[in-house]
């Protein structure tokens, strides 16, 4: 179960159209390529994802599937928004409700494990080892946690273990974390369990109904066997437009994000190449096809059909979809929606070093 309804708010404007699991990324990719090529390298063929916020453009791109080979005859991928049910007709008033609403989804395949997943997170990982690891423990709960700087930890639901790494206590976001294992939302649940605990949960009237603040923390009141599982390759959570844009800079050091042989598949259409003209100059960037290049880019990340003409430099930037950046103007350290526009000689941003926070430019989507 993907978790894709999030509006995304710290990434306005970018969200002002689109959900946050929808937003470019990486010069190809969308944001939930990811986790949606993930559970296909892991072996998961049966998949629902639960959207709610502006969810147009998401479900015609995910569609039926097919790039990420979830077309199937059985199972395959499933677009779950909120829907009406009898005298009910409810958004999702949470991340535990959106799941506990289509339970009778999860029911029809009589599962012995359900794995919920976020749809805004960067990173590559084989949920069938997480499998191993929660059928080892005999565990009810298995949630997997990644070592974050302890400067950073109040961000995140922390996870306090024991030596075996069972969960002994959980913090959501704590002011003085005791350690540095951040949930990374991705939890592997035994079905009859989540089910009772979504169950209950639902008739809670003080609950938030979401997984971090009451599913987690009532497991382990209740004495469920929940464990850690430690994950050490990339992760980024992208919530931020701080941590968007630093995802997309790490691309330019490791485009494989540490697995090479992990393939992240995505929707596109058909474009020519991209051009860099003869008074054109690129430099540590990522740039992808359709693009024309007639001015300078440097140490920066440019997704399908940018324009930079003449004269012009892009420098520590993220230029997404179709974004026009015209002759003589300068954009530094900035993220441009998709299609933007940048006009003559007009400046962008500035020198990071010298910068206060990140400049964002809003794209039309009329």
């Amino acid at each position: 179960m993907l978790l894709a309804g999030g509006k995304g708010e710290r990434l306005m404007p970018l969200t002002q159209h689109i959900c946050k699991p929808a937003v470019a990324f990486g010069s190809r990719y969308r944001i939930i390529d990811f986790t949606l090529s993930n559970c296909v390298n892991s072996g998961i063929d049966t998949l629902g994802v639960l959207t709610q916020y502006l969810p147009m453009f998401l479900h015609d791109y995910i569609d039926k599937g097919h790039p990420w080979d979830l077309d199937r005859m059985s199972g395959g991928v499933f677009l779950l928004p909120p829907f009406s049910s009898g005298d009910r007709s409810d958004w999702y008033s949470g991340t535990a409700n959106s799941v506990f609403q289509n339970r009778r989804f999860i029911g029809g395949y009589d599962p012995a494990y359900v794995l919920v997943l976020s749809g805004d997170h960067i990173y590559k990982m084989d949920y069938g080892k997480m499998l191993i690891n929660h059928k080892k423990n005999g565990a009810d709960c298995t949630i997997s946690v990644i070592e974050v700087p302890i400067s950073e930890a109040s961000r995140y639901g922390i996870m306090n273990t024991d030596e075996n790494d069972k969960i002994v206590t959980f913090e959501e976001k704590p002011k003085v974390p005791k350690n540095n294992l951040a949930s990374m939302g991705v939890y592997i649940f035994n079905w009859k369990v989540l089910k009772e605990q979504l169950e209950a949960d639902s008739k809670d009237k003080d609950s938030s109904h979401d997984f971090g603040k009451n599913i987690i923390p009532d497991m382990l009141a209740q004495g469920h066997k929940m464990y850690a599982y430690r994950f050490k390759g990339y992760w980024k959570d992208v919530g931020t437009l701080e941590s968007l844009w630093d995802a997309n800079m790490d691309m330019l050091r490791n485009t494989s994000l540490g697995v090479p042989d992990w393939d992240i598949k995505s929707r596109s259409r058909s474009r020519p190449p991209h051009c860099i003209d003869t008074k054109g100059r690129v430099a540590n960037s990522l740039v992808a096809s359709d693009c024309v290049i007639s001015g300078t880019v440097e140490n920066s990340v440019l997704s399908r059909g940018v324009i930079v003409e003449k004269n012009a430099v892009v420098r520590d930037s993220v230029i997404m979809d179709d974004a026009v950046v015209k002759s003589g103007a300068r954009v530094e350290y900035a993220i441009l929606d998709e299609r933007s526009f940048v006009g003559e000689n007009e400046t962008v941003g500035g020198p990071r070093e010298k910068a206060e926070s990140i400049t964002v430019v809003a794209g039309s989507w009329t």
